[in-house]
């Protein structure tokens, strides 16, 4: 179950804004929807300026007030909090220092969270350093990446966070067609030196969304069904764990954390570098979006479970349907990559465009990384949102008949719902091989309603709680990346039949539940 509320921005998302017909120009950027919704328009701002990452602080003038994980006040001080600073290559920030606002904010500004004080690691043990404190005093603790936590997870009040903004590269070698990522990356790196030699792998749809909040929790993306979720491609990590040790993990080297964290999130450490396996892929592909008008929107969806489903792995189609915020005009349609021959591409779109001549088709060649990058910088991040999602693993009538006959557009508020396409390489998978269960999923099945922030939105959560009603019957668990704040029984659930594996895990690897804030594992069962 889905019960979230989105600032006015996400993890996570594609079609590119269409202004080629009067009246048509949506706003689909909403990570077209959600990946980039909250992100979109302050990415730039969420990465601190090398004077500001750093500007080390020397001196701590007085205690510190702050947290524990169970929300305990606690006074750490001076001379503790100075000892750690001075451990540090990297910056320990206190509030009001330099770079503090930077690095405590989350890309969703609904989120307005005052962590205690925020470590910018330079490096590895920068890392293990924080986290020993952290565990020794049981402070609340809080690991930011790129940001994109729509619950703002990645950041806290009270408690430590560990901002990695200050730990990215990207390191591609093309003979052995791997990728070593540092764990504070944005994708687009992984994307710009990967794609430079002729290979790629799975990296979302949003170049600012960070390379590990995506890849713990699953990892969709643009050449998923073709080379599977970017979890799918992780070689090995090394993770620093609850106990402040650096483990490195593969299928050969401590092959049971290997396991949890490709699907697990961040509950059993903070991963300091992934290695990535690359697959060749030319440089252009075909993409964008092919648009209908809204009294076709039965028919697009059809069409998506007639073809999209049974596509072509070299294809990525996702559909959705959306109203504008002012006025309550509605459009439905597909955004799409072929990663497959240029020449093929035509012939294997035209089912797409078979419904007649759409109101907008932009698709076109594009270089991939320009593509991935298309939905990085939307329209202003000027309104509220609220979410409700879900993985689907068919899309019967019922549904479809649900989803038209719910959609009620007004004038002051924006309705979107979006099915992320799974399947190919994705479903292949065994369910227990990773952490991530959700193999059988057709799409992860997005619906936001966004209205000004300066409005009264009661009206507006209340009439997507109850469109969702009708919906959720049809859905299978939901994407951990979109965790919020479910229940205990609700998060555990979702797992699946990889839940008692991996409660055995977090108990071996954080038993004090250090690690409690995203898609919680909860030690105590």
């Amino acid at each position: 179950m889905r019960n979230k509320r989105c600032g006015a921005r996400d993890r996570d998302f594609v079609v590119s804004s269409v202004n080629k017909k009067k009246n048509w120009g949506f706003k689909m950027d909403r990570r077209a929807f959600l990946q980039s919704a909250v992100a979109a328009g302050v990415s730039t701002a969420a990465v601190p300026s090398l004077a500001a990452q750093f500007a080390a602080l020397t001196e701590i003038s007085s205690s510190v007030n702050a947290v524990t994980g169970n929300r305990v006040a606690v006074e750490i001080e001076q001379a503790a909090i100075q000892e750690l600073a001075d451990s540090l290559r990297g910056n320990l920030l206190l509030p009001g220092n330099p770079g503090y606002e930077t690095a405590r904010k989350v890309l969703n500004p609904g989120i307005d969270k005052h962590p205690a004080f925020v470590i910018q690691p330079i490096g590895v043990t920068d890392i293990r350093n924080a986290v020993t404190f952290a565990r020794e005093r049981e402070l609340l603790l809080a690991a930011k990446c790129g940001g994109h936590s729509y619950a703002g997870k990645s950041t806290c009040d009270g408690g430590m966070q560990i901002d990695l903004s200050t730990l990215r590269h990207a390191r591609v070698s093309s003979s052995s067609r791997t990728a070593m990522v540092a764990g504070g990356s944005l994708l687009g790196e992984l994307d710009r030196e990967s794609m430079a030699v002729g290979l790629v792998t799975t990296a979302g749809t949003v170049s600012h969304t960070g390379v590990g909040g995506l890849t713990t929790g699953g990892g969709f993306g643009r050449v998923g069904r073709r080379f599977g979720l970017a979890l799918d491609n992780v070689k090995s990590v090394d993770v620093v764990t609850a106990d402040g040790q650096l483990r490195h993990a593969s299928r050969t080297e401590n092959p049971d954390l290997y396991w949890g964290v490709r699907g697990g999130g961040g509950n059993f450490g903070i991963v300091t570098e992934f290695e990535f396996k690359l697959h060749k892929m030319q440089r252009k592909v075909v993409g964008g979006n092919i648009l209908y008008p809204g009294s076709m929107t039965r028919e697009v969806f059809e069409v998506f479970r007639e073809f999209g489903i049974n596509a072509p792995d070299e294809l990525y189609c996702d559909v959705f349907v959306s109203s504008e915020i002012e006025g309550a005009d509605v459009v439905a349609g597909f955004h799409v990559c072929w990663s497959g021959p240029e020449a093929e591409a035509e012939q294997v779109l035209a089912p797409l465009r078979a419904l007649g001549t759409p109101v907008v088709d932009d698709v076109k060649a594009w270089d991939y990384v320009e593509l991935q990058r298309s939905g990085d910088n939307t329209e202003p991040r000027n309104d509220a949102e609220y979410l409700k999602a879900g993985f689907i693993n068919d899309m019967p009538d019922s549904l479809i008949d649900a989803l038209v006959d719910g959609l009620e557009p007004l004038d002051g508020r924006s309705v979107t719902i979006y099915c992320q396409q799974s399947g190919g390489a994705i479903g292949r998978v065994a369910a227990d091989a990773t952490a991530f269960a959700h193999r059988k999923s057709i799409a992860n099945m997005f619906m936001v309603v966004s209205w000004s922030k300066d409005t009264d939105g009661t009206s507006h959560t209340n009439y997507i709680r109850n469109h969702w009603a009708a919906l959720e019957p049809a859905t299978d668990g939901y994407y951990t990346v979109d965790t919020a704040d479910e229940s205990r029984e609700v998060r555990h659930a979702n797992y699946q039949g990889n839940f008692p594996r991996l409660l055995a895990l977090k108990k071996k690897y954080d038993p004090t539940n250090l690690f409690r804030l995203n898609a919680n594992i909860n030690p105590a069962g």
